[in-house]
């Protein structure tokens, strides 16, 4: 059960990245991608792998050392849960992303790139993008691109 939760994780993830670097300006992707609970599905997995172990383990994070977190995701289920964990908030980071640069209106294809660099390594693919909003000119903002940022906020 563990492994099959491992491998569903990221499979919950892929719909919304795929919507973000693939369609960006299709009308269900901002509706779709405007929601903040799009990162619950792996959240649940987490949810699921933790919950027989929860005592055990939220106990190690709220006094946490080395030894002792290294234990707790050296196990299927830890490895598993932290997976979870990373999935959903690398998804979370990609959806601020991504509405970021609607905003500063820097185009879908500078950012998509960017977005599957998030995907694999999400804290270089953040460093890149915040590094991105720094280059003078890279976002060029159009009423367009700016209505289509804030129609979902």
């Amino acid at each position: 059960m563990t492994e099959r939760l491992f491998d569903l994780t990221f499979y919950l993830a892929v719909p919304f990245w795929a919507l973000m670097i693939f369609v960006p300006f299709w009308s269900w992707t901002r509706r779709i991608i405007g929601s903040p609970y799009i990162v619950v599905p792996p959240l649940v997995v987490w949810l699921v792998q933790l919950l027989p172990e929860f005592g055990s383990w939220a106990a190690e994070m709220v006094s946490p050392d080395l030894d002792g977190v290294r234990a707790a995701v050296s196990t299927a289920v830890g490895t598993s849960a932290v997976w979870a964990h990373l999935i959903a908030f690398d998804l979370f980071i990609g959806r601020w992303m991504f509405f970021d640069s609607r905003t500063r209106g820097i185009h879908p294809l500078v950012m998509a790139p960017v977005l599957v660099l998030t995907i694999l390594l999400s804290p270089l693919g953040l460093g890149v993008y915040l590094l991105l909003r720094l280059v003078p000119g890279i976002g060029r903002r159009t009423p367009a691109v700016d209505q289509q940022a804030v129609s979902v906020h």
